[in-house]
């Protein structure tokens, strides 16, 4: 009777995790509070002979340390027939060729997949790199816009610092048009002093490094200890 109960229990937190959208495999993403300070990462996009889109997208840690506050700034997109376009936080960083496959997929921390899309309403259960999901795409040839992202971080060490990553520019079908790599250009990073350089993460192999974990992945494993 005790076992029917805890899995009775289980399988409705479990529905109500699903009807509350989708989630990552190590359950939703977390809110970050503890970004340091005055801490700005930016990705300028290059000089591209096979792109004039150009800008650049700007992370800063919120002044309460609660989340990032982002400033994108991009022009120049092709015919409006290819978009809308979308960009996103990759996982790795564009190598010294500039190519921007190998940058990955999405920043995922919480292993979410990118189907189905993201739901803007519910940003807790989308893929933290997925920035025009979570905050929508690009519809214009000039872009500009301003957001606070709570689940991003400026602090080295967890899944969700994007400081040594890339951003990534997409037609509407995922073509790759153009990326560039975030550097520190204001601030103080973990060891106190303002360098530049970014240590390069580990490529993605199925699982992440996060200081949280939602309430999904502990509900999965009780299930799964059910079973």
């Amino acid at each position: 009777m005790h076992i029917a109960i805890l899995a009775a229990t289980a399988l409705t937190g479990f529905a109500v995790v699903n009807a509350a959208g989708p989630t990552g495999r190590l359950g939703d993403a977390a809110i970050f509070q503890d970004n340091p300070v005055g801490v700005t990462y930016t990705a300028t996009l290059p000089n591209r002979e096979t792109t004039d889109v150009r800008g650049f997208v700007t992370g800063t840690s919120n002044a309460n340390g609660t989340g990032v506050n982002f400033i994108v700034n991009l022009s120049g997109f092709p015919d409006s027939s290819l978009g809308p376009f979308l960009y996103h936080i990759h996982d790795q960083p564009v190598p010294a060729n500039g190519n921007c496959t190998a940058t990955l997929a999405h920043q995922d921390s919480y292993i979410r997949g990118e189907v189905p899309p993201c739901d803007p309403t519910q940003p807790q259960t989308c893929q933290d790199g997925d920035l025009a999901g979570k905050h929508g795409n690009i519809t214009t040839s000039s872009f500009q816009t301003a957001y606070l992202d709570l689940y991003l971080s400026t602090a080295q060490g967890p899944g969700s610092f994007f400081g040594n990553r890339s951003i990534v520019i997409h037609t509407s079908n995922t073509t790759r048009l153009t990326c560039a790599n975030f550097t520190l250009t204001s601030g103080n990073n973990t060891n106190g002093t303002v360098t530049g350089s970014n240590p390069v993460p580990s490529p993605f192999t199925g699982g992440a490094a996060v200081t949280y974990v939602g309430s999904g992945a502990i509900l999965a494993g009780l299930a799964a200890l059910l079973l």
